[in-house]
C-alpha cells in the first residue's frame, strides 16, 4: 500500500516539475508547485497516450522534465546514511546512477495511474535567505481518503530541488535507508550495488515482457 502511495504522490510531483521557470521569475516553492501542477495536470488530461499507459512516452517526460528537479545526489547520500562514507568515489557515482535509474523505472508508471486527482497546497512562509523548506500538500482522490504529502526542497543556486518526499509522515529517503542498510550489512557496498543493479534489470525485464 505504501509503495502504491509513493507512486501516486511522486507522479503528482512529476506534474510539479513540468515546466521551466526563468530565474528572474523564480516563484516561492509552494507557488511554483501550485501553478505548474495545475498546468501539467491539464496537459495530462488532454494526452491520450499517457492516459492509455504509454510507458515510453511517460519515461521521456520523466527524464526530460522531472529528474532535473530532483537532487538525486543528495537523496542518495541521505538514503545511504553513515554507509555513504564507506563507499569509494567510484562506488558513490555508481550508487547515484543506480538509485536514479531505480527511481525513474519505479515511478514512471505513476503517470499512467492518473485518475482525476487534485492537489491542494498550503502556504509556505519563507524569508529571502531560506534555502531549505517543506511544501505541504493534500492529494484528493475520487472515492478515497485524501493523502497528506510533504516535499522537502532545497535551493541550489537559483533553483529549488526536491530531496525527500513524505507520505503521511513516512519519508521516502528513510524507507530506502532501511533497505540500503540491510543490503550493506549482508554484502557491503558492492553487495548493495549488485542488489540495485539486479532490481533495475528486473524492472526493465518486466517492462519488456509486458509489451
Amino acid at each position: 500500500m505504501m509503495v502504491k502511495r509513493y507512486v501516486l504522490c511522486l507522479g503528482t510531483l512529476m506534474c510539479l516539475a513540468g515546466a521551466p521557470v526563468c530565474a528572474a521569475e523564480m516563484l516561492a516553492p509552494d507557488a511554483l508547485a501550485r501553478s505548474v501542477t495545475q498546468d501539467v495536470l491539464a496537459a495530462v488530461k488532454a494526452d491520450k497516450d499517457l492516459q492509455s499507459g504509454n510507458f515510453q512516452k511517460a519515461l521521456q517526460v520523466v527524464e526530460a522534465k522531472v529528474l532535473p528537479h530532483f537532487d538525486i545526489g543528495h537523496m542518495t547520500r541521505l538514503a545511504m546514511g553513515r554507509n555513504w562514507r564507506q563507499a569509494t568515489p567510484d562506488q558513490q557515482k555508481t550508487l547515484i546512477s543506480e538509485f536514479r535509474t531505480l527511481l525513474v523505472r519505479t515511478y514512471t508508471a505513476a503517470f499512467t495511474q492518473y485518475r482525476n486527482q487534485t492537489v491542494d497546497y498550503k502556504l509556505v512562509k519563507t524569508a529571502a535567505d531560506d534555502s531549505d523548506v517543506t511544501v505541504k500538500s493534500v492529494i484528493n482522490q475520487p472515492g478515497s481518503q485524501p493523502i497528506a504529502v510533504e516535499y522537502r526542497m532545497e535551493k541550489t543556486g537559483q533553483d529549488w530541488k526536491v530531496y525527500d518526499v513524505k507520505i503521511e509522515g513516512i519519508s521516502l529517503v528513510e524507507n530506502y535507508r532501511t533497505t540500503f542498510s540491510a543490503e550493506v550489512q549482508k554484502g557491503g557496498i558492492e553487495g548493495l550495488i549488485r542488489a540495485l543493479s539486479e532490481k533495475n534489470r528486473t524492472l526493465a525485464s518486466a517492462r519488456a515482457s509486458a509489451k
